[in-house]
């Protein structure tokens, strides 16, 4: 499992990651991309912990993924089943699991502070803290197809990971109106949203 591991996680963070997964009886899989989801948790018909992580993660965003889903069973175990599954029970035991891991010899230093500030109030996913999320793809490799809601013109035609295509609109607060063109339908947009843009 080590060996697998150091193909995933930041150097300096495996030997805590693999007391996390022993010390909780953690069956880890990691899986194919899955676009919906980083990675899950699931308590198994026989009691053992499953937790799948998507395999095309960048090292650090895998490491937040994994420590996310072990804070889920962590959670469950200590508070019991009956707990809103991203509810105050899981932020606080995801904050006091990923401590150990907020340090220069783990993260990049420009992620730090942007870590630090996500984790005084965790999400549940990262993907919905546009900054974080943002600077945590820098380090993905990167797609030339794609291009982020933030960064199309108003008005322009897009497709999503399912094929659907939508017309940009204006911003709110923090997200983006957009219209499925095949319904007329209104769907708001995270800035940070991965699409492909058709025509601006």
């Amino acid at each position: 499992m080590q060996d697998t591991l150091e193909k995933y996680l930041p150097e300096r963070a495996v030997s805590l990651s693999m007391e996390l997964i022993k010390e909780n009886g953690v069956h880890l899989k990691i899986v194919n991309q899955r676009v919906t989801r980083h990675g899950d948790y699931r308590r198994m018909p026989n009691g053992s912990h499953q937790i799948t992580v998507n395999a095309t993660l960048n090292k650090y965003r895998f490491l937040i993924t994994l420590v996310h889903e072990i804070a889920h069973l962590v959670a469950f175990e200590k508070y019991g089943r009956k707990i809103k599954p991203h509810g105050l029970e899981w932020k606080r035991t995801f904050q006091y699991l990923m401590l150990p891991f907020l340090r220069p010899e783990v993260f990049p230093t420009n992620l730090l502070p942007m870590l630090a500030r996500h984790f005084r109030n965790p999400k549940a996913s990262s993907d919905t803290d546009a900054g974080l999320s943002l600077a945590l793809k820098q380090f993905d490799v990167q797609d030339k197809e794609k291009s982020y809601i933030f960064e199309l013109p108003h008005g322009s035609v897009f497709r999503i990971y399912n094929g659907k295509l939508f017309q940009k609109k204006n911003k709110r607060v923090k997200r983006y109106e957009c219209v499925e063109v095949a319904t007329g339908r209104v769907y708001l947009f995270q800035p940070n949203a991965e699409v492909e843009l058709i025509k601006d």
